[in-house]
């Protein structure tokens, strides 16, 4: 089954974040402490995915383009439209709501990083979803920490994770008939020390340290194989 995998992650991401309602009513600086420890976590899997890369000239020219093409099509605004409509639905009136952020913050963590790419990947063209079960776990455990601290939120962000991941494998069925295998390991690679950096600024804001619009450095994972497809035409 093409999409086992991408349907036990989205499992986990609910569970664990049904576990962290649990969570909730801890007192704010265990919230505040537990959250700082998961920003240092996210910063330190970023920068293991970022060093992967072997050549940094194609991260800088995927980051770049990727920024100027998320920022004309306003990324980051779409997706706080969307947490803001899902605060408004569910969310409760008489106090203050966490939702829009738990959603992003989760959607971000989760769909980016090479576990989802890679599983996903496995997932279609060898029906292995060793990776995608093992990234399903790690999430889980995330999705109850982010909960107890930002809200029910983050459950919210399984929908994009499905789809992400979902669309993935299902386009990996046939990606061997358009991509050859050196050219696909080269992708991935480069792709994983891009969503890397990107993992890097969503643990600094996590920590309140920086307001990077990650949402807006998106395109970056799709240029890199546009920057790969371009070198690959010059060489």
């Amino acid at each position: 089954m093409v999409l086992l995998g991408t349907i036990v992650n989205g499992v986990c991401i609910i569970i664990g974040s049904l576990l962290g309602l649990f969570f909730t009513k801890i007192p704010e600086r265990f919230k505040e402490t537990v959250m700082c420890g998961v920003g240092l976590a996210v910063i330190l899997i970023g920068l293991q995915m970022g060093f992967e890369t072997n050549n940094i000239v194609i991260v800088l020219l995927s980051l770049l383009s990727g920024a100027i093409i998320g920022e004309a099509l306003h990324l980051e605004e779409r997706l706080e439209y969307i947490g803001r409509w899902i605060e408004q639905k569910f969310s409760s009136p008489e106090k203050k709501s966490t939702i829009a952020q738990g959603f992003i913050t989760a959607s971000l963590i989760f769909v980016i990083g090479a576990l989802a790419v890679i599983g996903a990947l496995d997932g279609g063209l060898r029906n292995d979803h060793e990776v995608l079960i093992t990234k399903a776990i790690i999430d889980g455990f995330v999705a109850l920490v982010l909960t107890s601290t930002l809200g029910i939120g983050v459950i919210f962000s399984v929908i994009p994770v499905i789809l992400y991941e979902g669309s993935i494998a299902l386009l990996a069925t046939q990606i061997n008939r358009w991509i050859p295998q050196d050219m696909l390991d080269l992708f991935i690679m480069e792709m994983t020390a891009t969503g890397g950096l990107l993992i890097v600024a969503i643990g600094l804001n996590l920590l309140k340290l920086t307001k990077i619009r990650v949402a807006n450095l998106l395109p970056s994972l799709i240029m890199v194989g546009v920057v790969l497809f371009v070198a690959q035409l010059f060489n």
